[in-house]
């Protein structure tokens, strides 16, 4: 039987392996597999909310046997060891071989933690699940205390250390006393300025101090060495977190495509890897322009989007159809600056406060992976005022 072998169960994955297995193959159904390391998809945007009790894991992480039931896509749960391009195999970390006739890489990225002494001992990323409890750990510590300030530092101004900035600021209130330590003259650089100003406004009146043009050089268990310009001060922290950089899933460093100097790999507006007609990549790992010449971002919107044309590319070079060139369309950024505040600019839309955090919501919430998911979820947002109000009285 035909196999394609889906390496990476994130947006370009997961929404990869839900189109394909919508998909007309007549008779020749092949059998669709798709390989994680975890045993449960996150939708990333809304993992702020799960620090501040907003939203549950359940919500933003359903497992992938939940995902995939009755799409007839096999989840099988494993590292990948290795990769071999001329035998058509993917190595498992636990020891399983898949021959495959169609491979798409979306393993994505991590974050690297060797920017700064110590920075991999006692800063903690925020990209997955575990990110997320290790915080909610350390926080819960820090409030049990007798401690008078709860101190973080939030490395990297773009969208991620504003957001995480702005849900702690919120959950630690008086108590917390928040940085964000930016290399940059300004926050979030490449966003819309209606999203840069509404950011601003909010970190200013959440108290958050920002460090511009200012470099890690050391963290240690309870402090943290800034540089700014020539001169180093090291002040005293509980917590660390790092929100900067970006660097592909090593397990792709030994094989023999093209690549960037980023080290993503170069993909055809096709989406298949130059030099590469059976292996597609997309998301985070791959760089390549559309069929219009514009450069893909490496963001979830962008991988959203590529799902649809590597699974229709992939159809097409089984069915002998005609493949599609990618079309990218920027459909604007939002970012959470609270529990009902968030912004958002795109398609001649912009919209700050309550009114964007309704509409944040909605959008993320049709963008969940399955009708099925987007119902109870739903159905618990709505019902989650009355149950407030029932608990309150």
């Amino acid at each position: 039987m035909t196999r394609i072998c889906i390496l990476g169960g994130g947006f370009g994955g997961l929404y990869t392996a839900l189109s394909l297995s919508k998909l007309d193959w007549d008779t020749h159904q092949p059998e669709i597999v798709l390989v994680d390391q975890r045993d449960r998809f996150l939708f990333s945007p809304l993992l702020y909310e799960l620090v501040t009790g907003e939203l549950q894991t359940w919500e933003i992480a359903p497992p992938y046997e939940e995902i995939l039931t009755n799409t007839g896509v096999r989840f099988h749960q494993s590292g990948v060891e290795r990769i071999d391009l001329t035998a058509n195999q993917v190595s498992l970390d636990d020891g399983e071989r898949l021959a495959y006739d169609r491979l798409v890489l979306a393993l994505g990225s991590e974050t690297p933690m060797d920017m700064a002494a110590g920075a991999a001992e006692h800063a903690i990323p925020f990209r997955v699940l575990e990110d997320a409890y290790r915080l909610q750990e350390r926080l819960r510590m820090l409030e049990s205390s007798d401690a008078e300030k709860i101190r973080v530092a939030v490395v990297g101004g773009g969208y991620s250390g504003v957001e995480l900035a702005c849900k702690l600021a919120e959950r630690l209130g008086s108590r917390g006393r928040i940085r964000i330590i930016e290399r940059a003259g300004e926050i979030l650089q490449n966003s819309p300025a209606f999203n840069q100003k509404a950011a601003q406004k909010a970190l200013s009146e959440k108290g958050i101090w920002i460090d511009y043009e200012t470099t890690v050089t050391e963290v240690t268990a309870d402090s943290m060495s800034l540089q700014f310009q020539d001169k180093i001060d090291t002040l005293l922290v509980d917590i660390v977190l790092w929100t900067v950089g970006s660097r592909v899933n090593p397990v792709l460093d030994a094989l023999p495509l093209p690549r960037n100097d980023r080290q993503q790999l170069v993909v055809e507006p096709t989406l298949q890897v130059a030099g590469e007609a059976n292996v597609f990549a997309l998301g985070d790992l791959a760089d390549g322009r559309d069929a219009d010449g514009k450069l893909v971002p490496p963001t979830a919107q962008a991988a959203l989007q590529q799902a649809d044309y590597v699974a229709w590319n992939v159809w097409a070079t089984l069915t002998q159809r005609p493949l599609l060139p990618f079309r990218y369309q920027h459909l604007g950024e939002m970012m959470t600056l609270g529990s009902d505040d968030a912004t958002l600019a795109g398609l001649g839309v912009k919209l700050d406060g309550g009114l964007a955090h309704v509409v944040r919501r909605l959008t993320y919430l049709y963008r969940m992976p399955t009708l099925e998911h987007q119902i109870r979820v739903g159905l618990n947002w709505v019902g989650q005022p009355l149950r407030d109000l029932l608990s309150a009285s």
